[in-house]
Parts: C-alpha cells; structure tokens; sequence
C-alpha cells in the first residue's frame, strides 16, 4: 500500500503462509476530518476486495458525535470551543460524545469480517481483547466493565482508559478504538465521556507514573491486532 497524496491504494500481495495482509498507516497530527476520508478511502477498498487496513491516528483536538449522541453531553459552550479551535463532527460510529487529541492513540481497523466473524459483539470484544494484552506489556492491568465497552482500570473499572466506537457495512469495519497514553485529561471535561457520567477517564501515563513511549505502544497494539485477527502486518 502507499499513501500518494492522500489518497490510499495497494499492490497485490505475495504469498503470507495463509494469512491476509494487514497495511498500517501511521499519521500523527492528522486532522480528524481528513483522518476519516483515508478511512473511508481504506473501506471502499477492502470492499472492493483490497487489502485490510490499520490506520493510527493522533489527532488535534475534537468532540466526535456517535449516531446515538446526546448533544447535551457536550457540556462546553460551543462559542468557547469555536475559540479553541475545537471541532464538533458528526460521526456515523455507534455510540455517544467522545474527545480526541494530542497524547491519544486512535486506531481504525478496517477489516472484512466475512465470512467466519461476522458477529458484531465478538468484534468489540476482540477489540477489547487487543487493548487489554497492549495495556498489559507495560504493567497495566486494564479491566471490562459489565455492561459496557472500553476498557477500564482502577478498583472495579473506575476510569475508563480506552473507548471504542464502531461501524460495520456489508461486514467491513470502520472507526474503532481511542486509547489514552497520554492526553490532558482535563479536556475530556469537556464532554461527558461516551455519556457515563459516573466514571472517569485514565490515562497510560495515570497508570505508569510517566508517559509510554508512542511507538512502542503503537508496536504492541499492532502485533496483538495481528495476532487475535490473524494477519500477516504489512507496512
């Protein structure tokens, strides 16, 4: 695959001992609305019958909106954020109000799930699963909350350190997760978190005393992607 001016294409694959080949596209700083059409590109592709793709993204500060959201989850005033520079998009993932922004690792896989895995709960689960093993190579025990998604630490789930949001068409997956390595937590204040008012947010750095090193996450996550989807990483 290359990534020529924005736009994503691929090249036929070699043999991989049976395995499909899995891109990753890195970008740091890209805008949220310009990190979306490389992933719409990567899903009309896969849909196509390309390659699967895994873009991570670290994006500048944005308030996402799921197709269930509740506006008044955003709990700063819109002019204020319109000074900031802060977007507020409208996303066609599930779920409610989410932030993103610098220190945050945010992961698109875009996947076919056709045609042993196409189930949607398992999907966020084994998404689940990924940040789990990542969180768990730097000493973090990371948890699952009944009755809700993400992944979360502290004494009985507490804080939630990582969100995940999807979309699946015609069983190829768009969006995905958000996980925090090392975010001021302060702007998630401004939003209610993916609409749960009782809990709070965490970071890796919260966790581990001091900030991970970006790529060395970025590695872990990818090789347990890998791994649990059963992909042959190609960048």
């Amino acid at each position: 695959m290359s990534l020529a001016s924005g736009i994503l294409t691929s090249e036929p694959p070699g043999p991989l001992a049976g395995r499909a080949p899995l891109w990753v596209v890195r970008r740091r700083g890209i805008s949220y609305r310009a990190g979306l059409e490389l992933m719409d590109q990567a899903v009309a592709q896969v849909k196509s019958g390309g390659a699967e793709t895994l873009l991570l993204f670290e994006h500048p500060p944005v308030i996402t909106l799921g197709r269930s959201a509740d506006r008044g989850h955003v709990l700063a005033q819109p002019e204020w954020l319109r000074r900031l520079g802060v977007e507020v998009v409208d996303t066609g993932r599930g779920g409610d109000v989410t932030y993103h922004g610098p220190g945050q690792l945010v992961g698109y896989p875009v996947l076919d799930l056709n045609p042993d895995r196409r189930d949607v709960y398992r999907y966020v689960r084994d998404l689940e699963e990924v940040l789990l093993r990542t969180l768990a190579d730097f000493g973090i025990r990371g948890q699952r909350a009944a009755g809700r998604t993400g992944v979360w630490v502290g004494d009985g789930g507490a804080r939630k350190i990582a969100a995940i949001g999807v979309r699946i068409s015609r069983w190829v997956t768009s969006h995905g997760f958000a996980l925090n390595l090392a975010p001021d937590l302060a702007h998630f204040g401004w939003i209610v978190p993916c609409g749960i008012a009782d809990a709070g947010v965490s970071s890796m750095r919260e966790a581990l005393g001091h900030a991970p090193d970006w790529h060395e996450v970025e590695r872990s996550l990818v090789r347990h992607l890998a791994e649990l989807f059963e992909r042959e990483v190609e960048t």
